[in-house]
């Protein structure tokens, strides 16, 4: 019976052991995973501080440039090297450019270091350009009409075409080698444009309904925000790479209906606008040779 009660006890004092030891190895492993989530929530508040401090410093030179590092240190009770580190990281990102100012007089050196806002910098404090913009179209169309804010748009476009129209024909005749022209002309001006030939797949026996084309991808508007209201920018966009194509297009995406990059469909290999008018274009009767006037067809 004793035996039996100590073997018993003895068992119980191993599980209570295991048990234990589990729970100490569950409580260690929490405390590992504890100790990184603290480690990685001051890392952020690190770097939520530093940004703020960076703002600040980006304000002090809006608000007193031409501002010298040592001014702007007292100015925002920061220590020279802070201040400096801060300085260097807006000008290396060009939010602030330095603007020399040559010493006058007998103590005349070399040119102290005054910083000042940059273009970029304003950009990243903001502006109402936008909004100003927006508003102004909206009450051309309440005042005078969707024609009126219709004829602005096309105005617009017509600037574009006037711009790309020559590059463009240089290119010569075939699609393609246009649309590539066009791609490239709107990449300088910013639209991030490119010409992707649609190929069939490798390996594979062309399909008889496959037809060739041409994605011609913006990724960049710089309209995209206006485009969102009036769509009426984009409709006269696809207008003038039709016409600068010579071929109907099709818009399959846009960024101002939340796409990520503008998407315009380019068909190859088929008539172009000007052969297909000449092809659908009506046959007028032609008079005899001997001067008398040609029958009128049937109906």
């Amino acid at each position: 019976m004793y035996s039996v009660n100590k073997t018993s006890q003895r068992s119980s004092e191993r599980e209570a052991q295991t048990r234990g030891g589990t729970r100490g190895v569950a409580s260690g492993s929490c405390s590992a995973s504890t100790k990184k989530s603290s480690a990685a929530r001051t890392s952020k508040r690190k770097a939520e501080a530093e940004e703020r401090t960076r703002d600040r410093v980006l304000r002090g030179v809006l608000n007193h440039g031409p501002v010298s590092a040592a001014s702007l240190g007292e100015l925002l009770s920061l220590t020279p090297a802070a201040v400096r580190r801060h300085l260097d990281a807006l000008e290396s990102s060009n939010m602030i450019e330095v603007a020399p100012i040559k010493k006058h007089g007998a103590g005349a050196g070399r040119p102290a270091r005054r910083y000042v806002i940059a273009p970029q910098g304003h950009e990243r404090l903001g502006n109402d350009y936008l909004l100003i913009a927006r508003n102004a179209l909206q009450m051309l169309r309440d005042t005078v009409g969707d024609g009126a804010l219709e004829a602005f748009a096309s105005a617009r476009a017509a600037e574009m075409e006037a711009r790309y129209r020559p590059v463009v024909e240089a290119a010569g005749d075939n699609v393609a080698a246009r649309a590539k022209a066009l791609a490239e002309a709107m990449s300088r001006d910013g639209f991030v444009a490119t010409a992707q030939v649609t190929e069939p797949p490798v390996g594979r026996s062309v399909p008889e309904h496959f037809l060739a084309s041409i994605q011609l991808c913006q990724g960049h508007c710089p309209v995209r925000d206006l485009a969102e209201d009036f769509q009426v920018f984009c409709e006269q966009e696809t207008g003038i790479i039709s016409d600068l194509l010579g071929v109907d297009v099709r818009r399959l995406s846009t960024m101002a209906s939340g796409a990520h990059v503008c998407t315009t469909h380019v068909p190859l290999n088929r008539e172009t606008v000007a052969e297909n008018a000449k092809s659908t274009k009506p046959a007028t009767p032609t008079e005899p040779d001997d001067g008398t006037p040609a029958e009128k067809p049937s109906v």
